[in-house]
């Protein structure tokens, strides 16, 4: 039976931080999960992984470094 259970939300900088409070709950027999975010918009990432996915199959189209700098102007 779970009486009072909380969430606490904590921001780790780098592993070794990650690390220490994995080894920390894990020895006081602490369940918890790990939710890895980005801080990139998720429609930005799928529509950078599509056009990834469409170059690797040869659908991009190449341009010349002319035809590049005339989109510009």
């Amino acid at each position: 039976m779970v009486v009072n259970a909380r969430t606490f939300i904590v921001h780790t900088v780098n592993a070794e931080q990650e690390d220490v409070l994995k080894a920390f709950f894990k020895a006081r027999k602490i369940n918890f999960e790990m939710i890895a975010e980005s801080p990139y918009n998720k429609d930005f990432v799928d529509m950078v992984l599509q056009a990834e996915d469409s170059i690797k199959k040869d659908k991009g189209k190449k341009v010349s470094s002319e035809e590049f700098d005339n989109l510009w102007t």
